[in-house]
């Protein structure tokens, strides 16, 4: 895909301040706020009230990931800290992470994690380390890993995040971060939904540890995205296929369910089609959406490529305002905080 080359990572920045970041979530999932945009008309609701905004027949797209136990804390045989962030399972004993230490560990270097765990390195893969494992990782990660808290969040994971960092319909286990628009949807909203005839269709996009790496260039064009796992099973891409055919609205569910349709689209006419599949796919003003009509997110951070991809679903002015407001008006940012419901532009 052709991205502008004119658009540079100052265009995607703003000022927040630290306090509007939040650290915990809401005891009650419904009860954050939902800036509801839609042409330059800003509504400040509360997230209940998204059973109110959305239509009959609307279908609603949800990624079913689960987040894993995927952090790591250990040291070296020398002493020295280190902490894993392991991006994907390879093999049983195989795994490809990121690694934060004093000096950068080369092949044959070996790490221990709370001092049972022993791991190799055997090489890199772009900005990831290649570590086999003396054990099965997915039984190491559920004994001995942390939840995975984005860097921004200043506490360390406790029991109330292993329950509310994850979405009350996660089911396939593989994600590092979670879908966090899908954080607000509560058991019993799902119910409500239903009732109001609104269908649910669910398919799986694993986010990546690269979610958390900032954008290093200046020029948009210039980035590469990391590449995650996604898989559209055949009921799901049947359920979209229906609604588009049907003139009835696609609603992602946060930008990991956009990525993944957007990216498994094909044709002239566009449908999605079954399957599973990789995705690197840099959505920025300019790009030609081709199946989602609205689309449900969090807020996202200065130069992200997330506000990349909100700013070319809404219109860059538009987004530039809905953050003004949002700010003005002091909802919660990033992974815990309030959400928008934005219509296309």
């Amino acid at each position: 895909m052709l991205i502008d080359s004119k658009l540079n990572l100052a265009d995607f920045d703003f000022d927040l301040p630290h306090e509007l970041i939040a650290q915990r979530p809401l005891a009650d999932r419904e009860a954050s706020r939902l800036l509801h945009v839609a042409d330059n008309r800003f509504e400040d609701r509360r997230f209940s009230d998204i059973e109110f905004l959305l239509r009959p027949d609307d279908l609603l797209v949800f990624n079913d990931t689960k987040v894993i136990n995927a952090r790591l804390l250990g040291r070296k045989p020398s002493g020295g800290k280190v902490e894993a962030l392991v991006e994907r399972v390879l093999e049983p004993t195989l795994a490809l992470a990121m690694l934060r230490t004093s000096h950068t560990p080369g092949p044959g270097a070996r790490l221990i994690f709370d001092e049972v765990v022993h791991a190799t390195v055997e090489g890199r893969q772009d900005n990831f380390f290649v570590l086999r494992f003396d054990r099965d990782v997915q039984t190491a990660l559920a004994e001995h890993g942390l939840v995975p808290l984005p860097p921004y969040i200043d506490h360390a994971a406790d029991p109330s995040d292993t329950l509310r960092y994850q979405t009350v319909y996660a089911a396939r286990p593989g994600a590092v971060a979670a879908p966090t628009a899908g954080l607000h949807f509560s058991a019993d909203l799902l119910t409500r939904l239903g009732g109001h005839d609104i269908e649910f269709a669910h398919l799986t996009l694993h986010v990546g540890a690269g979610t958390f790496q900032p954008v290093r260039v200046e020029r948009i064009a210039e980035h590469r995205m990391h590449s995650e796992l996604y898989e559209i099973p055949e009921p799901a891409a049947q359920a979209i296929n229906t609604a588009r055919a049907a003139g009835r609205r696609v609603v992602a569910v946060g930008t990991t369910s956009l990525r993944a349709m957007e990216s498994a689209a094909h044709g002239t006419q566009p449908a999605v089609l079954a399957g599973a599949g990789e995705t690197a796919l840099f959505i920025t003003p300019g790009y030609r959406f081709q199946i989602v009509d609205l689309l449900l997110t969090n807020f996202h951070l200065p130069k992200s490529t997330l506000l990349m991809l909100v700013s070319a679903f809404a219109g860059v002015d538009r987004i530039r305002a809905v953050y003004a407001h949002a700010i003005d008006q002091r909802y919660r940012f990033f992974s815990y905080g309030d959400a928008m419901l934005l219509e296309r532009a």
